[in-house]
């Protein structure tokens, strides 16, 4: 992987000639949290997250028209009941159909989850301890990296296939440098933007909530997340997806408007689109 800007002539070569990953967002924000990583080729997919219920997981597997009997694996981000209230409920459907897909979660996130400990105490997964290095699930490469947020540990992950790549944040204060050359050179990114700075701070929040949420350790701003798209905007990056728009204190229009002025500027021609809490965005 190249983490960095591209020279000239790797500029002149093939971008992404292939759509060989697709991201299916099932929800996103602050009431449940759920995406799928689809490998096109093999039909294969990977779940991040599981904070919705049964019934939206499964009707929203289906009208992105991927079969859960295809799941792979299921990686956790991080404790938050958000992104993990209904791995529970779900899991225990998988396994009536007869599908176990493994569960790779960090060892703090198991130990302060109790919706994580619940699902394997069961059986219902095998668990896979999560770290920042690299895996394969199929055919897929998985490369986990730190965040910053208020959690017992969190992650965000760069998935690769040869000729394609996704990068996904969300949860997290601020972007690591490791974390920011992983999410350099990838078709798709999922980038964050939770909050109106203006919103958050005149919003009825009670102040140790509104620190919370705009510190180190809480949520990427829509401003943030425009300064990282920034840094970020390179010559294969196709699409970018707003993620875990606060319902509170932000609109689905202003960060599209805040991330759309960035591409603007730099005249590049990623299209920019939004995730939403209660319906589904597929990014082929």
């Amino acid at each position: 992987m190249n983490a960095h800007p591209q020279s000239e002539a790797e500029s002149a070569a093939p971008l992404y000639p292939e759509r060989a990953l697709r991201l299916h967002v099932l929800a996103s924000g602050s009431k449940g949290n759920a995406a799928i990583v689809e490998n096109t080729a093999t039909g294969q997919g990977i779940l991040v997250d599981c904070g919705i219920c049964k019934r939206d997981f499964f009707a929203r597997c289906s009208q992105a028209a991927f079969d859960p009997a295809n799941l792979q694996a299921i990686l956790i981000t991080h404790d938050h009941g958000d992104h993990t209230k209904g791995l529970g409920v779900v899991c225990r459907e998988l396994v009536r159909r007869a599908v176990r897909p493994r569960l790779f979660v960090s060892t703090a996130v198991r130990a302060a989850s109790k919706p994580v400990a619940e699902v394997l105490d069961q059986g219902l997964c095998e668990f896979v301890a999560l770290a920042p290095s690299a895996f394969d699930v199929g055919d897929i490469r998985i490369i986990p990296f730190a965040t910053s947020h208020d959690a017992a540990e969190s992650f965000g992950f760069r998935f690769e296939v040869p000729g394609d790549a996704i990068g996904y944040i969300t949860d997290t204060g601020i972007v690591p440098p490791t974390a920011r050359e992983l999410l350099r050179d990838v078709r798709i990114l999922a980038l964050e933007s939770n909050h109106d700075a203006r919103m958050l701070a005149e919003g009825p929040y009670p102040w140790p909530i509104k620190q919370r949420i705009a510190s180190e350790h809480g949520h990427l701003s829509n401003d943030q997340a425009s300064d990282e798209l920034a840094e970020l905007l390179g010559p294969r990056l196709q699409t970018v997806v707003a993620m875990h728009i606060s319902q509170n204190n932000n609109t689905y229009r202003a960060p599209e408007q805040a991330l759309r002025e960035v591409v603007t500027r730099a005249s590049h021609p990623a299209a920019v689109l939004v995730a939403y809490q209660d319906r589904l965005v597929t990014v082929r």
